[in-house]
C-alpha cells in the first residue's frame, strides 16, 4: 500500500490524560476542531501541531514548510488579543461544550496579517470570498507548541463512517485493492458524479474510496447530513459493495481553488488513496464581487499535475460532464460530437426551480433514490417556513393587517404564529427600556424566535416597530426565508390613529425618544412589500402581501391544486 504523506502515519492520540481543571480553557472555533481531529488521527500528517511561524510564512510564501516539504495550505491556531498567553503554559483546547480535547504546550505566538494571507493563499482579497471572510473573523494571533490530544471533537451522526485514515487503510487493504482512486465534492452525488467516479475507476483499475467532507464548506452548500444521505443511497443501490468504501473526512474546507485541490490529494494520500480526481473548478467558492470566477475552470487540475510526482498521488482530471440526450449517456465536454444535443441543470437551476416549486428532478439528471433525499431535506417553498416582518411607524396599521393575513394564510393552511410588538414587550422583552441597545436586542430576541419556528416549517407574521435598518437586515439573515413588509403610513396619519394617546404624550415631552417624534424612523430601502396604508384599504394591503408571497412561492396559486 502506498505510504502515506512524508513516510509515516502521524497519530497524536494518547490514552494519557492531563489535568486541565487549573489550565487556561480555549475553546475552538469549527475550524480549528476540524484540523484539530485531521492533526490527532494523521489526517495532516507530517503535520503534528498547528504550525509555527517558520512553517506558516514559507507555506504562504511557497507552499512548503520550513523542511521543504510540499504543503499548501496554513494550519494554525488563531487566537485573540484578549485571551493572556504566556510561552511555556499549558492550555486546554476544548469543544464548544466545555469538554478538553487536546492540550498545547505554547511555544509560539506571533502576529499575522490577514489580508496578505488571503492574497498569498487565496489569490484574492476580495470579501465575497468565505475564505477571506473567516480570516477577518478570527483573532488576530497564532499560536503553536506540542500538542497532546485526548479525545476528538464527539460526533453522534453516521458514526460508522468517520473513518480514521488508519481506518480507511485498512478497508482498502481488506479489498486486496492496489489502486484507490479518491473523491470528493461539496453537492449531493448527481448522474455526472456518479459517471466520472465508475469511468475513473474502470479506466484505472482501482477501487473507489467516496470521501465527502463533513466539516466546513461554502456559506449556502447543502448540509452534510443531506449529502451523506445521498451518498448512502448511491453506495446501496448503485455501486458494488467490494468496490467502494464510504467515509467522510471532517475537513474544514478553505476553498482555495487550486491550493486547496493539492491539499486534498496529500490528505487522500494519507488515507490510503493511489489517486485523486480533480475535477472543474475544484473547490471554487464562484463569482467574485465582479461576477468573474474566483479561479480559472482548470487551474486546480493544472497545478494538482504539476505536483503530482513529488505527490506521490496520481492526478486524474476530468472535465466536465454533460449528458447527450439522444445517446442517453454522460461523456465529457471535449468529447461531444459536432451539432451533438447536449442537456445539464446547473445548481441554481435544482434549488429553485426544481426543489423550491415541488418539481421531479428527471432521473437521466440524478437517481430517484437521491432525488428522494433532496426532496425531503428541500420541500417546496410552500412547504417551508416563513417570516413575514411588518416594519412602520406606531399608528402605521401593522396590528390591524396582521390580523386580517392571519385569517387569509390560515384559509389556504398555513399554521400561523403571531409575534406583536407589545406582546412581545409584555413577555419576551419585560424589563428592556426605550434606549437604542434595548430596541435593538428586543428585536433581536424576536428575530431569535421567529428564525426557529421558521426553521420548523411555520409561518410567523411579526408586527415590530423595528425602527433601525441594520438590526432588521441582521434578523433577516438569521430567520433565511424572510418577507419584510414597510407598512408606510405618513406621520400626520398614524397621530390621527393615536388611540393611545402615545403621540401626544410624546409631543408634549412626557414620553422620551419616541419613534417618529424625537426617535428616527429608518424606512427600509428594498422591502419585498410596500403598503400605503393612508391610501389604501385593509382588503388592498393584505392583498399586495399574498400576491408577493405567491410570486415568491410561499403559497400555492390556484392552478398549482
Amino acid at each position: 500500500m502506498i505510504e502515506p504523506y512524508g513516510g509515516k502515519l502521524v497519530s497524536l492520540l494518547t490514552s494519557d490524560a492531563k489535568d486541565t481543571r487549573r489550565m487556561k480553557r480555549l475553546t475552538l472555533g469549527e475550524r480549528a476542531a476540524c484540523d484539530l481531529e485531521l492533526l490527532a488521527t494523521g489526517g495532516f500528517s507530517p503535520l503534528t501541531t498547528f504550525m509555527g511561524k517558520r512553517d506558516y510564512e514559507r507555506v504562504c510564501a511557497e507552499m512548503r514548510l520550513a523542511d521543504g516539504t510540499l504543503w499548501p495550505i496554513p494550519v494554525t491556531l488563531p487566537v485573540s488579543r484578549d485571551f493572556a498567553l504566556v510561552e511555556g503554559e499549558d492550555v486546554a483546547l476544548c469543544d464548544t461544550v466545555g469538554n478538553a480535547l487536546a492540550v498545547i504546550n505554547v511555544r509560539e505566538i506571533y502576529d499575522y496579517d490577514p489580508v496578505a494571507e488571503a492574497r498569498a493563499v487565496l489569490g484574492t482579497t476580495d470579501e465575497k470570498h468565505p475564505g477571506v471572510q473567516a480570516l477577518g473573523r478570527q483573532g488576530s494571533r497564532y499560536v503553536s507548541g506540542p500538542l497532546t490530544v485526548m479525545q476528538t471533537p464527539a460526533h453522534f451522526d453516521f458514526t460508522d463512517l468517520r473513518l480514521t485514515p488508519k481506518d480507511v487503510r485498512a478497508a482498502i487493504a481488506q479489498r486486496g485493492w492496489t489502486k484507490t482512486v479518491a473523491f470528493q465534492t461539496r453537492n449531493p452525488l448527481h448522474r455526472a458524479h456518479e459517471e466520472i467516479t465508475k469511468r475513473a475507476a474502470r479506466e484505472l483499475g482501482a477501487g473507489l474510496l467516496l470521501h465527502p467532507t463533513v466539516g466546513l464548506t461554502k456559506p449556502g452548500d447543502v448540509d452534510h447530513y443531506t449529502r451523506v444521505r445521498c451518498y448512502q443511497a448511491l453506495a446501496q443501490h448503485h455501486y458494488a459493495a467490494r468496490e467502494i468504501v464510504l467515509g467522510l473526512l471532517p475537513l474544514a474546507m478553505r476553498m482555495a481553488g487550486p491550493r486547496e485541490a493539492l491539499w486534498h490529494a496529500i490528505i487522500r494520500r494519507n488515507h490510503g488513496a493511489t489517486h485523486f480526481i480533480v475535477g472543474r473548478d475544484h473547490a471554487g467558492p464562484g463569482n467574485d464581487s465582479n461576477g468573474k470566477p474566483f479561479y480559472g475552470p482548470y487551474a486546480a487540475q493544472e497545478l494538482a499535475l504539476e505536483h503530482a510526482k513529488e505527490l506521490g498521488v496520481g492526478i486524474v482530471p476530468f472535465q466536465m460532464m454533460v449528458y447527450l440526450p439522444n445517446k442517453d449517456t454522460y461523456v465529457p465536454v471535449n468529447e461531444v460530437p459536432a451539432g451533438e444535443p447536449t442537456a445539464d441543470i446547473s445548481g441554481t437551476q435544482v434549488r429553485d426551480d426544481y426543489l423550491a416549486k415541488g418539481r421531479p428532478l428527471p432521473t437521466w439528471f440524478t437517481r430517484p433514490e437521491v432525488a428522494a433525499v433532496l426532496a425531503e431535506t428541500s420541500p417546496p417553498k410552500y412547504a417551508q417556513g416563513v417570516t413575514i416582518w411588518l416594519t412602520g411607524l406606531s399608528g402605521a396599521g401593522k396590528s390591524t393587517i396582521t390580523h386580517g393575513l392571519e385569517q387569509r394564510l390560515l384559509a389556504v393552511g398555513r399554521d400561523v404564529t403571531i409575534l406583536d410588538g407589545d406582546e412581545i414587550r409584555t413577555h419576551l422583552s419585560k424589563g428592556l427600556g426605550f434606549s437604542k441597545e434595548d430596541r435593538d436586542a428586543n428585536i433581536r430576541r424576536v428575530g431569535y424566535v421567529a428564525s426557529q419556528i421558521t426553521r420548523h416549517g411555520g409561518t410567523v407574521i411579526a408586527a415590530v416597530i423595528s425602527p433601525y435598518k441594520a438590526v432588521r437586515d441582521e434578523v433577516r439573515k438569521t430567520v433565511g426565508n424572510f418577507i419584510e413588509v414597510f407598512v408606510d403610513a405618513p406621520l400626520e396619519v398614524c397621530e390621527a390613529r393615536d388611540v393611545k394617546g402615545l403621540y401626544k404624550k410624546a409631543r408634549a415631552g412626557e414620553l422620551k425618544g419616541f419613534t417618529g417624534i424625537d426617535d428616527p424612523y429608518e424606512a427600509p430601502v428594498n422591502p419585498e412589500v410596500v403598503v400605503h396604508t393612508g391610501q389604501e384599504t385593509v382588503r388592498q394591503s393584505i392583498d399586495k402581501i399574498v400576491d408577493k408571497l405567491t410570486a415568491l412561492g410561499y403559497l400555492k396559486k390556484a392552478s398549482d391544486g
